[in-house]
């Protein structure tokens, strides 16, 4: 009897492709005995399209149906229960068969009994002689894979038929099979349906074959079906969904239960994978999966199909499963394959021969010369710095949010420097303090190789780079900044030419925008001054990258929740201007004027050239002299606007005015105070970025003239030598405010009381030069660096405790007749410093409060200490002292989450991975990309 064929065609939105394939389906040698169609809820003119064709059937469904939901739905409403040998036609709106496809596939089931399902081979709708796919299978650990896909058919695959599974798209099932399994599964509602459904036909004792001669065209995949397009990271969800799925109804035993237990911490493991693929994309549908998973209804209903339809063990599928040998040979040939093709590379400077080294190892011989000194020192003191935590644990303690031993003592946020400071300190984790030391020494080198290398990328000559690696690691800002310890803006230097050079590679790699990020952060707490100009440039790069905005967006998260604790003290407290004070030690400075400014001058000292009267025996103005010698470097920089290359320079040019304009700005902002002094932002750190643009501008120029401009260049490299010479002997003539320390702003006796108490205050008074009496009160070994606080530095109100501390001081430094113990013991202040004085107006203040810092009865002299003369208050009890100061709380642990979240994601990101392979770019991608196959499970 001839076998009698239904064909089930299925729409949803197909109109574009309807009327090809129900004229392919017409045409048919052996045409099928009966058409049903079926619109799953198109909203195109599918269904008129349908109408109007010649069916034996129409029928109508809910857009919530899938494709295998709707063949079921047809099957039972449009025929009839039969008991001869009846088979279904599977066919979606787009899979249009060549005349002899129905008549392949029966002859192949005609002459195997055993056969019950046959797929064709799907070729490309757009394409013919492609193959789009044909067999299917699942490696070791379920991850479904196509056997052929988008591969030239030559007829070499022709000999191939014997498959563990087929597509759904032009699927000829026997209507008695396609009934006794219960159709597609439902918990699949797009891919893997076909497959889950060969496998369960072939437990059930049934075979499945391909049928190359039989060919049928397709558009897409399972997952397209009703979908014009699909995003790669919605595709990579749908497949590790049906993984999921399918491992979850396949397990025997006591598994599924130890399967949904690890759903969420393998989802996570995935995730980090995901990251250091630099695919985050994916990383929500990761996620997405294993919850969806997790809450699937289906799995039990599937469970007992299985086993109410399975004849023979699992075993007797292994033999068509992809081993791992064939899984690892096919994803490297895809890999292979998928390579893009070479690109002509612009030809680079070597790192050696090009120069680089020379002027590294150059800048390195300055360093050490320069700062000689610091050689064997514990801590780099003086001006803005003080030492670091003696402890690496101290270190990370003050990051985030915690307690402030700084004006009186509060728990807030810290400032974002902390987590620099902290990082900085782990890398001499025995001696914290020893890595700012480390830092001046290579500070040159480190500099000259940011700057050779950020160079290399916009010139091909070898000495253009040497020439801005000098110029750069000699900047007056950067000099300055280092004498007057303004640690922040030295380490924002270091890192801005590797800032920009990262920004600009995060507009196509996921690994360079992660660096970005980190270094973004870096140079924002360490500088926040230069976040809006930064924040600036970075709009400006993704508005001229439109299509890379998801990458470059990311840069900035970070340092967002980074700063977000302090932010939101900020503004709670009215004052998110003070956000851009320098974090460390406020120190008063006399800003330059803006003329000053322009020529990388960030204090009226001029780089030393202030002092100066007297040049070649003739009276004449030091920073006029200094003036004349930048002018060359100007001039050179000035002129990469008009030069060949001007599309280059004149960028780099905006961003030395935009450095300008901070460096103007930050004189105007006096967020913070020290003593009676009003401290304004350190213009060093804006003038760094202004410099940054000039360097690059002087690149641009020697590159596009070449050799004529040698000697000119030579000129530049020895003036700004000359010019900066004052700031290179400073520190070697021992007159630079930062200098060697030993580690402790406090005397020695102090410090080895408040090692063992940190609960006991020092109270120290600083005489000033305007007659008045600066007080401070100090906790334990004294303050460190990373104790720091910007919210109290900028804080305008007198507090309760501030207020007591300075009456304090003011009654010990004169003759008060007050009794000052019961402050003393309320402070829990055991010892008081009176520090020398400031200037030749403090003297006077200092001889009066040393007198009556002697008379007084309370007080025990200890004596004259390098910092200062010292007394103690042997009456102070002891109760408390040896108290450990507050936490902060749970605001602190979720602070300290977030942040190693954020942070842990950006290092994953970050970290380069090599010799992976390559995803396709395609809309559509299969499970074994998609997902980890068996290489990864294993």
């Amino acid at each position: 009897m001839q076998a009698r064929v239904t064909a089930i065609l299925v729409a949803r939105n197909g109109e574009t492709y309807l009327r090809s394939t129900l004229s392919a389906v017409g045409s048919q040698t052996r045409k099928p005995d009966a058409l049903v169609a079926v619109d799953a809820g198109s909203r195109d003119g599918s269904a008129a399209v349908l109408t109007a064709a010649p069916l034996t059937a129409f029928v109508t469904a809910s857009a919530r149906y899938t494709f295998g939901s709707a063949v079921a739905y047809a099957a039972q409403v449009a025929l009839a229960p039969t008991e001869q040998d009846d088979w279904l036609w599977l066919l979606a709106a787009d899979n249009a068969p060549a005349p002899g496809a129905l008549a392949a596939l029966l002859g192949a089931v005609e002459i195997a009994p055993s056969v019950v399902i046959a797929g064709p081979k799907l070729m490309r709708a757009d394409e013919s002689d492609i193959i789009a796919r044909y067999g299917e299978s699942v490696t070791r650990y379920g991850a479904s894979v196509l056997l052929v896909q988008n591969e030239l058919d030559q007829a070499q695959y022709d000999n191939q038929s014997d498959f563990l599974a087929v597509s759904a798209a032009g699927m000829l099932v026997r209507r008695s099979v396609w009934d006794e399994l219960g159709g597609f599964d439902a918990g699949l509602p797009s891919v893997d349906a076909a497959l889950d459904f060969s496998i369960r036909a072939r437990l059930a004792g049934h075979r499945v074959v391909g049928v190359p001669s039989a060919r049928v065209a397709s558009a897409g995949g399972p997952e397209l079906f009703g979908r014009a397009s699909l995003t790669s990271a919605a595709s990579v969800r749908l497949h590790r969904k049906a993984q999921l799925h399918r491992r979850m109804v396949y397990a025997r035993g006591l598994a599924p239960l130890f399967l949904w237990l690890s759903l969420v911490p393998i989802a996570v493991l995935r995730c980090l994978l995901q990251l250091l693929r630099k695919q985050p994309g994916l990383v929500g549908g990761e996620l997405a999966a294993a919850f969806a998973t997790a809450f699937d209804g289906s799995v039990p209903g599937a469970r007992r199909r299985i086993r109410r339809n399975r004849k023979l063990g699992w075993g007797t599928i292994a033999p068509l499963r992809i081993s791992r040998a064939v899984a690892t040979e096919r994803r490297a040939g895809k890999t292979v394959a998928g390579e893009a093709a070479p690109v002509a590379l612009r030809q680079r400077a070597s790192f050696v021969s090009g120069g680089g080294a020379g002027v590294v190892i150059v800048a390195a011989v300055i360093g050490v010369i320069v700062f000689g000194r610091l050689l064997g020192a514990a801590a780099v003191q003086g001006g803005a710095l003080l030492p670091l935590s003696t402890t690496v644990g101290q270190l990370w303690a003050n990051v985030g949010y915690g307690w402030h031993p700084v004006g009186g003592g509060f728990v807030g946020a810290s400032d974002p420097f902390a987590a620099v400071l902290a990082v900085l300190g782990s890398i001499t984790f025995w001696a914290p303090s020893f890595s700012i030391v480390l830092l001046y020494l290579i500070a040159l080198p480190l500099t000259a190789l940011g700057a050779w290398w950020c160079a290399t990328r916009i010139a091909t000559r070898a000495w253009p780079p040497a020439i801005a690696a000098l110029v750069w690691s000699l900047a007056p800002p950067f000099l300055s900044s280092m004498e007057h310890g303004q640690l922040g803006a030295v380490i924002a230097h270091i890192l801005l030419p590797w800032l920009f050079l990262t920004v600009i590679g995060a507009a196509r790699s996921w690994s360079a925008g992660a660096v970005a990020a980190i270094l973004f952060a870096a140079v924002a707490a360490s500088s926040p001054s230069l976040v809006p100009a930064l924040v600036v440039l970075l709009v400006v790069w993704m508005a001229t990258n439109p299509t890379r905005v998801h990458r470059l967006i990311g840069i900035v998260i970070p340092a967002t929740v980074l700063f977000a604790p302090l932010v939101y003290a900020q503004v709670q407290r009215g004052t998110p201007l003070d956000l851009l004070a320098d974090p460390g030690v406020p120190t008063p400075s006399r800003s330059a004027s803006p003329f000053l400014l322009a020529l990388g001058a960030p204090d009226t000292g001029v780089s030393g050239w202030a002092g100066l009267h007297s040049v070649f025996g003739q009276t004449v103005s030091g920073p006029l002299v200094y003036a004349i010698l930048l002018l060359p470097l100007i001039a050179l920089a000035l002129a990469a606007a008009f030069v060949r290359g001007s599309s280059r320079g004149i960028p780099a040019l905006v961003i030395a005015v935009l450095g300008f304009a901070t460096a103007v700005g930050a004189t105007q902002l006096g967020l913070s105070s020290s003593g009676a002094d009003a401290v304004t932002v350190w213009p060093g750190s804006g003038l760094s970025l202004m410099w940054l643009g000039l360097t690059g501008a002087l690149v641009v120029t020697l590159e596009a003239v070449g050799r004529v401009v040698v000697l000119p260049a030579l000129v530049v490299i020895l003036a700004g030598t000359i010019a900066v010479s004052p700031l290179l002997v400073a520190p070697l003539a021992g007159t630079s405010e930062a200098r060697a320390g030993t580690g402790t702003i406090l005397p020695a006796y102090v410090g080895a009381v408040g090692a063992a108490r940190p609960g006991i205050g020092t109270i120290i008074l600083t005489p000033q030069s305007n007659g008045s009496l600066a007080a401070a009160v100090q906790r334990g070994t004294g303050a460190t660096l990373d104790d720091q606080a910007t919210l109290a530095s900028t804080s305008r109100a007198l507090t309760a405790d501030r207020r007591s501390v300075l009456t304090l001081a003011g009654n010990l430094a004169s003759r008060s007749g007050l009794d000052a113990t019961k402050t003393l013991t309320t402070q829990r202040i055991g010892f008081v410093l009176l520090a020398p004085a400031t200037g030749a107006g403090g003297e006077i203040v200092e001889e009066r409060a040393q007198d009556a810092l002697n008379g007084n009865a309370a007080l025990t002299p200890v004596g004259t200490t390098p910092t200062g003369i010292l007394w103690r208050y042997a009456a102070l009890p002891q109760a408390g002292l040896r108290d450990a100061p507050p936490s902060g709380g749970i605001i602190r642990s979720w602070v300290l989450a977030a942040l190693g979240f954020v942070f842990l994601i950006t290092v994953l990101l970050a970290v380069p991975i090599r010799g992976g392979r390559r995803r396709s770019s395609v809309a559509t991608v299969t499970d074994e990309r998609a997902t980890l196959g068996e290489d990864d499970d294993d």
